[in-house]
Order: structure tokens, then sequence, then C-alpha cells
């Protein structure tokens, strides 16, 4: 593909096809974006729906955000893009194995999101025209699923898809026996960040249930941090009887500390509460069983002011056992980096026990869904509501927690109930309108509520398919038969987690 050249104010050099609108050029290249293209007012909007036999609802770009003048979009018009020349060259360019220009520039938008870049949709970048999308060949299809994942994923998208019609065996043969997986390297953006500008406030939230000491140990690691928060919330849920009284006030602290009294129920809520009480220009989430190293809060705030972007990930490392320390996360970290780059990238997640987020983003996201107490997924439904308001949430390196993971305490205590069916169960919060009974609902109703919240009806359809299919195929051969028996009552316990999870999108998002 011939590309034009464009020097950037900042003396960056640029490729483009197509007419882009340059005035907006320069303001670009200085965001977080590598590739910049307009493809949803030129009909490239859900383009390759087929992408949802493999991601479902596991990943959060397998629909379009409508509705935005920016976003992370993967789908790259080809008649129409803006890139970075050193991400260009480092990705090399569009595929050439591919029939369709569509597809090339479709699987190298897939690849920036996978191996750290970003690609974005700029409204207005590029005219506007409807027509341009051309029809995708079934053997790009099929080829573009082997080469990003295994090939079982190819053989369940010619079972859903293309079961009948020999083109589609055809070219799923051809597919398996003439094309590898990809190996691209990750592209590293940068390995240093910008000094600290100015002295922005800072609010850290832990919420703790049952973990009062790990909570201690968590406050003396972020007296020591090289830039302590401004204030730091602590939402204990611990029941009154089981409380070591003055516990956090023991130590004169280097920042303002608000203890706060839980007596609602859930994580999502004790998050939300320490929101409302916060004031810093930047809001770092940590669970309270982690450990900081002493640059945590300076590179988190370092990282969004480099990147300029309003939320980050941090990078969480398991301990191996509760009791390692601040030594154990230093050489798990080095350990770490021998194999991984140290490489800023599109986030796929978000990590309540490691991330921050700028007051800007409590404009449009005021708090947690606290329909998800009780259950499961609320970190990734606050994450996916983010980049669905346009925001850029980047993987962040340079800020590492060590995860302790405790078999005791924490707010998993009240959930622990959800495997418990009969009279000796304890009503969960998201049995709104009925109880459980005796088929426990699975997968849990709140996974499920995720998944009617954020996609079409066509991605929750085939959520469904693909979790009866996983429960007859990812079991032993000798297994299978005993599943088919059972298969009535799988069926029943999702239809049961479908129907709360309905209950809880008829009310709609609660942040209180």
């Amino acid at each position: 593909m011939q590309l034009k050249v464009y020097q950037a104010r900042n003396g960056e050099s640029l490729l483009y096809t197509g007419e882009p609108d340059f005035t907006l050029l320069d303001g670009l290249v200085e965001g977080a974006g590598d590739l910049w293209h307009s493809s949803f007012d030129r009909g490239y909007c859900n383009a390759f729906p087929e992408i949802v036999y493999q991601t479902h609802i596991a990943w959060w770009y397998v629909e379009d955000f409508q509705g935005l003048d920016s976003c992370i979009n993967w789908r790259v018009d080809p008649t129409g893009f803006v890139v970075r020349k050193k991400v260009w060259e480092h990705f090399e360019g569009f595929n050439p194995s591919y029939r369709s220009s569509t597809m090339a520039a479709f699987s190298m938008g897939y690849d920036m999101i996978k191996y750290g870049a970003v690609p974005m949709y700029c409204k207005g970048l590029f005219p506007k025209d409807e027509n341009r999308v051309q029809p995708i060949p079934v053997s790009d299809i099929f080829q573009f699923f082997i080469r990003k994942f295994r090939w079982p994923h190819a053989l369940y998208l010619l079972i859903r898809r293309g079961l009948l019609d020999p083109a589609w065996h055809w070219a799923f043969l051809k597919s398996v026996n003439n094309f590898n997986r990809n190996l691209i390297s990750v592209y590293n953006r940068t390995v240093e960040l910008n000094g600290l500008q100015g002295k922005p406030t800072v609010s850290y939230i832990i919420p703790t249930m049952m973990r009062q000491n790990m909570a201690v140990t968590l406050l003396q690691d972020l007296a020591s941090q090289s830039y302590p928060p401004t204030e730091v919330i602590i939402v204990d849920a611990t029941p009154e009887n089981s409380r070591v009284p003055g516990i956090y006030n023991k130590i004169e602290w280097p920042f303002k500390l608000q203890v706060l009294w839980q007596t609602s129920k859930g994580s999502c809520r004790a998050r939300n509460e320490a929101i409302l009480l916060s004031t810093g220009e930047y809001i770092v989430f940590g669970d309270d069983d982690i450990r900081l190293a002493t640059d945590f809060i300076e590179n988190h705030i370092r990282f969004m002011q480099t990147f300029k972007v309003d939320a980050c990930n941090g990078l969480d490392i398991r301990a191996d056992h509760p009791e390692q320390d601040l030594i154990d996360l230093n050489n798990k970290r080095t350990e770490y980096f021998k194999s991984n780059p140290i490489a800023p990238s599109v986030s796929n997640n978000f990590n309540n026990a490691n991330s921050c987020i700028s007051r800007l983003v409590l404009e449009k996201l005021p708090g947690n869904d606290v329909n998800y107490d009780g259950g499961y997924g609320e970190d990734s439904d606050f994450g996916l509501s983010l980049v669905k308001q346009g925001f850029v949430l980047l993987h962040n390196p340079f800020s590492v927690n060590l995860h302790l993971k405790p078999p005791a305490g924490g707010y998993r205590i009240w959930g622990a109930q959800s495997k418990i069916t009969g009279r000796k169960r304890k009503r969960q919060p998201w049995e709104i309108n009925r109880s459980v009974g005796w088929i426990r609902p699975v997968p849990s109703p709140t996974i499920m509520y995720y998944a009617l919240k954020h996609f079409g009806s066509i991605t929750v359809n085939e959520y469904k398919i693909k979790n009866i299919f996983n429960y007859l195929t990812s079991c032993k051969w000798w297994v299978t038969p005993i599943r088919l028996l059972l298969l009535p009552h799988r069926m029943m316990q999702l239809n049961k987690s479908l129907k709360f999870a309905m209950d809880l999108k008829s009310i709609g998002v609660r942040i209180k």
C-alpha cells in the first residue's frame, strides 16, 4: 500500500491514505492514539460480525461504541486512516496474504490492540461515506481466525456459521492447511515516563472487611510512597464485635485518613461511598490485601500525564503466599520483566485492586454499579463502561502491586452463599424479585447481567450457546455422556441466571 507522509507539528512522521482533515492531526498526535480513522461514518460499524464466534463477551471491543466523537476501535477503514510511521513499520503494514484490504486493515487494528498500540475512531477526520465497506471473502475470515486464535475456534466458527455450506468447509480446510498463527512482537511506545508535572492531589480508596491488620500494612506502604496520596479513605465493613479498636489511629500518617464504617453490603457500595468523600484530582483504587512499592502512586500519575489518558490499570502480581513482603515484590517484578516487556498497551480489563482514574471520569461515570454486589464482574463492568464513554484505558506496567490473596476475609464472605441452595441460603443483593430456591443459577446472574447490559442480542445469544458448548466439551471424553444426561438441569440453571439478570437490567444501573 502506498501511503503519503505528513509531518506533524511536533516533528513526528505520520502516514496516511484518503483525505484527512489535517487541522485535527497535530492535536491527535499529542494524545494516546497511534492510528486514527473515521470508519463509523464510512460503513464499517460492526463490520465482520463473525468475530463474535470467538470473543463473545470476553473481549470488550467485539461490538463498536457508537455515538461518540472518539473511542478505541480496531475496525480500520483501509481507504482512509492516519498512522504513526514507526507503528506502521513495527506491524509491517497490512498483511498481503489477505485477499480483502478490509480484512487486512481489521487484522492490523486487532493486532494493535493486542500488542501495544492504540487504534482510534475519530469523528470528522475523514469525509462521511456509507458505501466504502466491501464484502469479506470467507477464506479471509478463516485466515483471520487461524492467525489470531487456536484452530478449534475456526472449527467452532464453521459449526455455527457455515456447517451446511460447502464453500465454508473448503475455506476452513484450506486455512488449516496453509496458514500459521502470526507472530508479532509487542510494540514498545516508550520505556521512560515524563517527570511529575505539578502537585496533583490523590485520593486512595480501600474497601476492607475482616482484614484490618492487612489494611494497616497497606497504610504503611502508602506512607512510604515517593509521592504520598493526599488522602486515604478506608471503608471498613468488619462487624463491630470483630474490630480492633483504634487500629487505624495508632500511627500518625503523612496524609489525611478517613475511616468510614460500612453499614451497607458490598464492595461496589463501599467504593461508591468512598468516591463521594474523595477530593483528589486522581483516584486510585486498591484492595486491602496488597503490598505496594514506593514508586507506586508516583508512577500512576506520571503514566497518565505522559500518555495523556484519564484511566489506567497497574500491574497486579500474584503472591506465592499471604506472608510475602516488599522484598518478594521487588524480586517478582524483576523476574516478570525478564520475560515480559515494559509495554503500555490497551487494557482489556479493569482491576479494582490496582487502577487509577482522573476526576474527569467521575463526571460521566460516578461510581460502580451496585447490581454486582454479591456476585462477580464489577471490575469489568466499570472498565467497559469507562471505554464506552470514549475514555482510553491503558495498562500501566510501571505501577506494580503484590496481591497476597489470603484464604479468609474480604467481601467475598458476603457472596459465599452463592453456592448454597435451599433454606440454609442467605438472600443475595441480586435476588430482587425472586429467590434462588433449589436450582442454583449458573453462570452467576451478575455475569449474565453484564452480558445483557453491555452487548446486543446476537452477542448475548452466542455467549449462551458457547456456555453450553463449553459445558459439553471442556471435560474428559468419557464425562461427556454424563453431561449430556445432565444437560436439561444445566439449561434450567442458565435460564434461571438469565431471569435474575433480566430483573437487574429492568431496574437499571444503581450507584446507591
